[in-house]
């Protein structure tokens, strides 16, 4: 699970038939954690650009489609992340 915070969001007008009707955003991981780049994740809970979010990696972003081409999926928005800036 990664913390980060939405930073922007990617256009796809073609993408896989499994990735229809996603949203995908642009995450930055906060630097404590020390993952080297920034994320394109699939919205599944509706976030915006500024907000600090949940991310799940790996085989556990495939939340509703176990063979969608997914290795990033925003699965939470967090409340309050004074504590992380």
């Amino acid at each position: 699970m990664v913390i980060g915070k939405v930073v922007g969001s990617v256009v796809s007008t073609r993408k896989c038939e499994d990735l229809k009707g996603n949203k995908f955003m642009i995450v930055e991981p906060i630097p404590s954690l020390k993952v080297p780049s920034k994320l394109v994740a699939v919205d599944k809970v509706g976030a915006g650009i500024g907000e600090y979010v949940l991310v799940a990696t790996g085989s556990a972003a495939r939340v509703d489609n176990p063979v969608a081409p997914v290795d990033a999926a925003i699965v939470g928005i967090i409340d309050d992340g004074s504590e992380l800036e």
